[in-house]
């Protein structure tokens, strides 16, 4: 057998076993990223399998691909709508509280753990950013409905500051290995940021209008430029030493939160299985670059540093940040403890291993021990300390704040009440007319469901459920929801006062679990649902 259908055979197996974890992992509460690293430590020089690999430089290559991706779907998505109320504090966090994090840590290592000055700092900005990968995961799969927009604070924190610790470490490395000077390095920073910004934003904008005027005649081909939109987005910068990685993530915000861009929900969900697989990459072959036979000597000093970041470094920066911005106790807290350690975190301690700064510690392997304890850990334990916290919102859906939500409903549901006075009071199902298209779905009895057939009576008091299919052409019309948050400008107004556009309707509002059918007096509150009828062409709504 040669070695490339060796390698394509057991990059299969790995691929199907790393799915098969999935189910697994899920089923046993464990999270899934955990389950690759073993995986990938299985299969290595001191697992099971025993495949020798200890090419850090390769494995640095290939992780820093699987980075653009991970970075740039932490932007696409990512929905703007829902998460702009809470962007300032999320950027301030994932900047000013990266390098907080970076410096307290840093500072811990020196005075306490005995690391020299520079070693120290570089264990701080290697473990200063969040895993958006791990925080995207746990929100998803279990659902996490969190109050004050938690979840969006968490998703643009941990989306946007791997471009920060990444920026942090190859100064701190660029002054250990003595490459660069005071200037250069003056230079090195704004060039890191200004050109990561700028050229993020120009592939970013020609991207989308590359999309919007340019028809795909071969479907998938939208997706296959998005990828390599993706891809130009990081190198570009790079080119010029500016950040690749905040490049990308700008390129993944604008163009996922772009209202222009036609077939986004199927964009989402390919980068979604592209990210999936990214993840897979990562963790397999950080898994795969661990000696498992070297850690029993790291641990102590591995765990003092995790617990210190998690109960110190983390929660001094949480809480310095959020207090200048009316967040709860129980939100900072909720938000200290989910700022977990990830991929980043032990590519990053890569670049540390094949660069030419001198290090007396071994900052891969304790890297990589303080990110099993944060996935393993902390991961575990978020759903369980946001009940704990009373930071559950059960009226909302996390998954709104992603942008492969969809507000369309394929299906509705009619519910109508039989009166005394109604035609359909006494009469069987079979002897009704009813529109056509439409199904009785359900008859609701004394707060019991039937599911009924063409015999069933229909009763006074009953609520009979009608099903139809969810109107939805090609002319641009299409119903959407709108929460009415404490600060949206329809607040404690009446209907007839709002300046709504031409071909805009609201059809429905949903209040306290209540459906109400408005009029022009009708108030809106805070906490409710409107149910509008809105010409794509016309006003775009933001439901923040």
């Amino acid at each position: 057998m040669d070695a490339l259908t060796l390698g394509l055979l057991v990059s299969s197996v790995v691929i199907i076993l790393c799915i098969l974890c999935n189910k697994i992992s899920n089923k046993a509460g464990i999270p899934t990223l955990v389950a690759f690293i073993f995986l990938g430590m299985l299969f290595g020089s001191d697992g099971i399998v025993k495949i020798p690999f200890e090419n850090f430089q390769f494995a640095e290559g290939i992780c820093s691909v699987a980075l653009i991706f991970i970075m740039f779907y932490g932007g696409f998505g990512t929905k703007w709508s829902e998460a702009k109320s809470v962007a300032g504090r999320s950027l301030i966090l994932s900047s000013v509280g990266v390098i907080v994090t970076a410096i307290i840590t840093g500072i811990f290592c020196t005075l306490i753990l005995k690391f020299s000055f520079l070693e120290g700092m570089l264990v701080g900005a290697v473990l200063g950013s969040t895993d958006a990968a791990s925080v995207f995961s746990i929100l998803r799969s279990k659902k996490l409905n969190l109050k004050n927009g938690t979840a969006s604070i968490l998703e643009i924190e941990s989306g946007s500051n791997d471009p920060f610790s990444y920026m942090m470490t190859i100064i701190i490395l660029a002054v250990m290995d003595g490459s660069q000077g005071g200037k250069q390095l003056i230079l090195l920073t704004l060039s890191q940021l200004v050109l990561g910004v700028l050229l993020g934003g120009v592939v970013a904008y020609l991207g989308e209008l590359f999309l919007r005027k340019i028809w795909m005649e071969i479907e998938g081909f939208a997706a296959i430029f998005v990828f390599a939109i993706a891809v130009l987005g990081y190198a570009l910068p790079t080119l010029f030493n500016g950040n690749g990685y905040l490049s990308v993530y700008i390129v993944g915000i604008y163009l996922g939160n772009s209202k222009k861009i036609p077939n986004k929900k199927e964009l989402v969900h390919f980068f979604n299985g592209i990210t999936a697989l990214m993840q897979v990459a990562i963790f397999f072959i950080l898994g795969l670059l661990a000696l498992p036979s070297q850690m029993p000597k790291l641990i102590p000093v591995s765990i003092t540093i995790a617990l210190f970041l998690t109960f110190f470094s983390r929660p001094i920066a949480v809480f310095g940040i959020l207090k200048f911005f009316p967040s709860p106790r129980n939100q900072k807290l909720l938000i200290s403890w989910a700022g977990l350690r990830g991929a980043s975190s032990i590519v990053f301690a890569i670049l540390a291993v094949v660069s030419k700064a001198y290090t007396k510690y071994d900052i891969f392997h304790i890297v990589f021990i303080v990110v099993l304890f944060s996935i393993t850990l902390q991961g575990s334990l978020i759903p369980i300390l946001a009940k704990k916290l009373s930071m559950i919102d059960k009226s909302s859906d996390v998954m709104r704040t992603f942008n492969d939500y969809t507000e369309e409903n394929e299906i509705q549901f009619i519910k109508i009440n039989i009166e005394p006075e109604s035609d359909w009071k006494n009469k069987t199902i079979k002897e009704i007319a009813v529109p056509p298209n439409t199904l009785i779905s359900m008859i609701v009895r004394k707060n019991k469901p039937l599911v009924p057939n063409g015999n069933t009576k229909i009763l006074e008091n009953d609520a009979v459920i009608l099903c139809a299919q969810g109107y939805h052409d090609d002319k641009g019309i299409r119903l959407k929801e709108m929460i009415i948050t404490k600060n949206h400008p329809y607040v404690d107004r009446k209907i007839a006062t709002l300046q709504l556009e031409e071909h805009t309707l609201i059809l429905v509002i949903k209040r306290n679990q209540k459906i109400i059918v408005p009029t022009g007096q009708t108030k809106i509150h805070e906490e409710d649902i409107l149910v509008v009828n809105q010409l794509l062409d016309g006003l775009e709504f933001h439901q923040s």
